[in-house]
């Protein structure tokens, strides 16, 4: 079978949905279909993957995260892309990722007769809104809406990252719930993994490069930094627990805006206890991860995935994340919860399970038992292909052939999260 994937992003980046792109075509290449990326003209190559970019902008030489007035012009390019590559191709089935993939995917459909799965990811309007780009209650915003409601129309199927996802698909845009499918974020869970006894010294000369020294415990953060990821926040919750322990020393991982940032650090006073990475390759988070004793997650979007918490949760670590629907359905009720948007809940949360150590590993314990029971790619490629072959054929999906997680825990009482 072959699969043509849409991906209106600079794919690879080391963040988000990238992540998703990727492991979701290593799954599938693992069972024998031949899945083809068509993407930005910026990005990094990785090997086994086949790639297609669009030429380059003119005036642009260089991409953005997130939303920008220069996409409509990259998309333009990707549907010639998208276009000529299908006809040459022929694919089978057509994957867009991202409400810009999904509107290129139907013309696409349109044109070739072969059906459309659109992956969401969350909210076309909430993530402008979240990157500031549109105004709530600007001129703007009904027609971006209206236009976000009728893409979500148009797929055979809508694949959902989240059961949040799809409760807002169907219940905010409309769409049918026979065409709604959750399909969760996964995680490799063998090369996320808790360390071996054999990487210590390894993980000892890691630490001893970035100057953490030896007696600090470690928090770490792996994603983008932004407002929206809560970064502002983090830094600000950083500084109260660091007042209050001295020992705690905080790894931030990721981009971009790493100088403004570190500005900000050194504004709060914390220089000395937070260590920037920049951007890290994807390859590198694993044993990155595995420094940490905790794993904070201060996304703010309402909308969004997080897979990183995946991540955290493969490494073995307590995760301490802000209140949100989906921290609760990926952690259920072995994570911590801060109260949504409040800096100084979520340092009480980072001091109370690092002075609670022994809770703290168990919950570990329990989110790895808990992301290789629900969260595998192994077991998501399997059911990724029952959902193509069912589609092709003209048919819903069966129940089993979905990966949907256990429903959310309710709130814990500890600490007001």
């Amino acid at each position: 079978m072959r699969v043509l994937m849409i991906a209106p992003t600079s794919f690879f980046n080391d963040y988000g949905c990238h992540v998703r792109i990727l492991e979701e075509a290593r799954a599938l290449q693992s069972l024998g279909l031949q899945v083809k990326i068509v993407t930005y003209y910026k990005g990094r190559d990785l090997p086994g993957l086949d790639i297609v970019r669009t030429p380059p902008l003119p005036w642009r030489s260089h991409y953005e995260v997130g939303s920008s007035r220069h996409k409509i012009a990259f998309d333009l390019y990707l549907s010639g892309t998208a276009l000529i590559t299908a006809l040459r191709w022929r694919p089978h089935l057509l994957h867009a990722h991202l409400h810009e993939g999904a509107l290129i995917g139907v013309a696409l459909r349109a044109l070739l007769r072969v059906p459309l799965i659109f992956d969401f990811q969350g909210s076309l309007t909430g993530e402008m809104i979240d990157h500031r780009f549109l105004d709530p209650d600007g001129p703007w915003y009904p027609l971006m809406r209206r236009l976000e409601v009728w893409i979500d129309q148009q797929p055979d199927v809508i694949l959902t990252s989240t059961v949040h996802g799809a409760r807002l698909l169907i219940e905010a845009f409309g769409v049918l719930p026979a065409r709604v499918i959750p399909f969760p974020d996964a995680v490799n869970t063998e090369v996320f993994r808790p360390p071996l006894p054999a990487e210590i010294p390894e993980l000892q000369r890691l630490r001893g490069e970035w100057g953490i020294p030896p007696e600090r415990r470690l928090v770490v953060y792996l994603g983008l930094l932004a407002p929206y990821q809560g970064t502002d926040l983090l830094l600000q919750a950083a500084a109260r627990v660091v007042r209050l322990d001295p020992r705690v020393h905080f790894l931030v991982m990721g981009f971009p805006g790493e100088t403004h940032y570190m500005a900000q650090a050194a504004a709060l006073g914390i220089s000395d206890h937070v260590t920037f990475t920049g951007k890290l390759p994807y390859e590198h988070a694993p044993i990155y991860l595995r420094l940490g004793e905790l794993a904070v997650a201060p996304k703010m979007s309402a909308t969004e995935g997080s897979g990183k918490l995946l991540n955290y949760m493969a490494t073995g670590l307590p995760v301490v994340a802000f209140d949100t629907p989906v921290s609760r359905e990926f952690m259920g009720r072995e994570g911590y919860y801060a109260r949504f948007g409040d800096a100084e809940s979520l340092a009480e949360w980072i001091l109370y399970a690092l002075h609670h150590p022994e809770e703290s590993v168990e919950r570990g314990r329990r989110l790895r038992a808990r992301v290789v029971a629900h969260y595998s790619w192994k077991a998501a490629g399997q059911a990724l292909l029952e959902i193509y072959r069912a589609i092709r054929q003209g048919v819903h999906p069966p129940a089993w052939a979905t990966t949907s997680p256990p429903g959310r825990a309710k709130t814990e009482g500890k600490l007001g999260g």
